[in-house]
């Protein structure tokens, strides 16, 4: 069986995720140990908050060089996939800050307040996923199906984009650079196609 290790961020969404696995039949483990993290198959970075108090905690557990120099393929959900970007507008002008916060740099893309017009914010409920580059990750899911949001930041489209969602603007819904993959939307709470998503990812 695979060593399948979802990485402690300390984020509310670390049941959800470790059940969605169970029931692909992976036995997930939830560790910041570097060793654990380093003998893993696969590796799941989840994330739900703001993107200063999650990047501060990585800092705190000594994980951002350890998950920079990871190998395995890894999978950001949501807040988890915004770290894996160069840097979150989130937070800026509260508590003093001016600067945004640097993330992990791992794709091309920054993150910032979504430009929604008259539509609400957050960003929540069901959408539709348009892939723009082919993928594994997709494989037996069709272009437009919908998966499930909640989050009012978001990542440009860049270079490392493989699928867009529209919602006032385009924004980067799912992302990848070499080994490292994200997802803006819940996987894990987003039904049979979430599943699929995920069983896509284990058999990379």
């Amino acid at each position: 069986m695979q060593k399948i290790t979802v990485i402690d961020t300390g984020s509310a969404n670390l049941t959800s995720v470790v059940i969605a696995l169970r029931h692909l039949g992976a036995d997930p483990v939830i560790s910041t140990d570097e060793k654990v993290i380093r003998e893993a198959d696969k590796l799941i970075l989840p994330g739900v908050g703001t993107a200063s108090a999650a990047m501060k905690l990585l800092h705190e557990r000594n994980l951002p060089d350890l998950i920079r120099s990871l190998t395995q393929p890894v999978l950001g959900i949501c807040l988890g996939m915004q770290m894996l970007g160069l840097e979150s507008q989130e937070n800026m002008g509260e508590s003093g800050e001016t600067a945004p916060v640097k993330c992990l740099g791992l794709t091309a893309g920054t993150v910032r307040l979504m430009k929604t017009g008259d539509l609400p914010l957050p960003h929540m409920g069901w959408d539709q996923v348009s892939p723009v580059r082919e993928s594994p990750l997709f494989r037996d899911i069709p272009a437009n199906t919908f998966f499930y949001f909640v989050h009012s930041y978001a990542m440009n489209v860049c270079a490392d984009t493989l699928a867009v969602t529209e919602y006032g603007e385009k924004f980067t819904a799912v992302v990848q650079k070499d080994n490292f993959f994200g997802t803006q939307f819940h996987p894990e709470k987003s039904g049979r196609m979430g599943a699929r998503l995920l069983g896509n990812f284990l058999n990379l």
